[in-house]
């Protein structure tokens, strides 16, 4: 379990903007000065806004987030009707049993209504054959680490040759001019379309940019390339 002394749970309220009755709260906890895996970052609201948005096309979807940390897209999609699968390095027993806390929080049962799941990056280990058909693999801020890159793009490339027909969509925060995915999908021939943003929640009133702040933020969607 968390240590709850230093825990903090934050709200975030998804509506339509168009019925009282169409709104969804997530409940998503983090832990005080702790690391990366325990915090929602900027990107990770973004990706479910969009998520959110394009809701009427989640249930009984295949769903896979990758990095989940926190898990605040995945869960969303999960509450809207889609089959999803959070995963986190395997390595790192703490961030997995927080993911568990958000889906506990949130009331979805474990390997009933979600899964959780080690997956490192790189290594194909027996549970990457497990997680079976595939719809849609999301990954919110995964590339924060640069050293991690290919890593990244090598099991997105697995995943999708296995399913023909699936997508990746990830919100990417751009630290540095220097930092790039671009090479990488060429070398994995995999294509890339980015998304507009600037109108997200704007339905429902939301600006996003509150949620963004100064940082530059990219939806991207990545598929093979044809």
């Amino acid at each position: 379990m968390s240590d709850n002394s230093t825990e903090q749970v934050k709200k975030f309220i998804f509506s339509s903007g168009r019925s009282s009755e169409d709104i969804l709260e997530i409940l998503i906890p983090e832990l005080l000065q702790a690391s990366y895996s325990f915090y929602t970052w900027p990107s990770s609201p973004v990706l479910a806004w969009f998520l959110w948005e394009n809701r009427s096309e989640l249930p009984g979807k295949r769903i896979l987030e990758l990095g989940a940390g926190t898990a605040l897209p995945g869960i969303l999609a999960a509450k809207c009707g889609a089959v999803v699968t959070l995963s986190d390095s395997a390595t790192l027993p703490k961030s997995l049993t927080h993911t568990k806390r958000s889906c506990h929080l949130n009331n979805l049962v474990l390997n009933e209504q979600i899964k959780v799941i080690g997956l490192t990056w790189g290594l194909f280990l027996s549970n990457l054959d497990s997680i079976g058909p595939l719809d849609l693999i999301l990954g919110s801020d995964c590339f924060f680490e640069p050293a991690n890159f290919e890593d990244i793009i090598v099991t997105v490339t697995y995943l999708l040759e296995k399913n023909p027909g699936a997508k990746f969509i990830c919100t990417y925060q751009e630290r540095s001019s220097d930092w790039s995915i671009e090479h990488l999908l060429d070398k994995w021939s995999l294509s890339c379309k980015v998304h507009n943003i600037s109108s997200l929640g704007a339905q429902s009133g939301i600006d996003i940019h509150e949620f963004i702040g100064g940082h530059s933020i990219h939806l991207l969607e990545i598929t093979p390339k044809a």
